[in-house]
């Protein structure tokens, strides 16, 4: 994309901060009931894809109480459906400084339904694994404390995110993180530790990536706006958005 050669480093992070912070006002104005709303119509659209459908192992965000899609719907229905789901769990890196960050995400797994309404609330009001039971879960990338364990591929990873958009140009989705790269970087651990059969011809690894969004995070053309990326940041498969729709990212030799 032009955008990652044509945009250097600090400029990128202060494009991304400047979004951040305009979406953030924008966020804050979505009555309750709208959020609501919008996660039911995400939540009826993904029960009928059938990538959600055929999934046996579903990785998905804990929401915050609002300004996002809220997922625990998603969680009950994935869980009573029978299938495996997985969760984020931050905790220390364990390396050095300069070898990358203090600390990571990882995808834990949930037992049933009993196991995530326990989940205590953290500052953010996000339902969050307890550290004390981490070594009872499955793990998606099996290193947690320096510690290894079996890995665990996924079917599908279902992301938060503050916007998005559509590329004119390659017609790829592109998403705005929250900023602390815990996503790009859990691929990036996630691509490394896979077998040469879960990686797509371009090294990502073979999962599919889809966002789940509010209307309001899609920047329309119209707007003049649009997603800042780099080099690191993950493209996406699909959106779904609180409106109902499902967009994809046009076809590539990617998956």
């Amino acid at each position: 994309m032009s955008q990652e050669t044509d945009m250097n480093s600090s400029a990128l992070n202060a494009a991304k901060t400047q979004l951040r912070s305009l979406m953030k006002q924008r966020l804050a104005n979505i009555s309750q009931e709208s959020i609501v709303s919008q996660s039911v119509n995400v939540f009826e659209s993904l029960s009928k894809f059938s990538p959600y459908i055929n999934a046996k192992r579903l990785a998905v965000y804990l929401s915050m109480p609002g300004g996002e899609i809220q997922t625990d719907p998603i969680v009950k229905h994935a869980l009573s459906s029978g299938k495996q789901v997985f969760v984020p769990y931050l905790h220390k890196s364990g390396l050095r400084p300069g070898d990358g960050p203090a600390r990571l995400m990882d995808m834990v797994s949930l037992k049933d339904i009993d196991d995530y309404e326990s989940l205590q609330r953290d500052k953010w009001g996000i339902p969050s694994v307890d550290a004390a039971t981490v070594h009872e879960r499955k793990r998606s990338v099996g290193e947690l404390n320096g510690n290894r364990s079996e890995d665990v591929s996924l079917d599908l990873i279902l992301m938060p995110g503050v916007a998005f958009d559509v590329d004119p140009e390659s017609k790829a989705i592109r998403r705005l993180g929250h900023g602390r790269g815990f996503y790009d970087y859990f691929l990036h651990r996630y691509a490394l530790a896979a077998s040469p059969q879960e990686r797509a011809s371009n090294g990502r690894p073979a999962v599919l990536l889809y966002a789940l969004a509010l209307k309001e995070q899609l920047l329309p053309p119209s707007s003049g706006e649009s997603v800042p990326v780099g080099p690191h940041d993950q493209p996406i498969d699909g959106l779904f958005l609180g409106d109902g729709q499902i967009k994809e990212s046009a076809k590539n030799d990617t998956n």
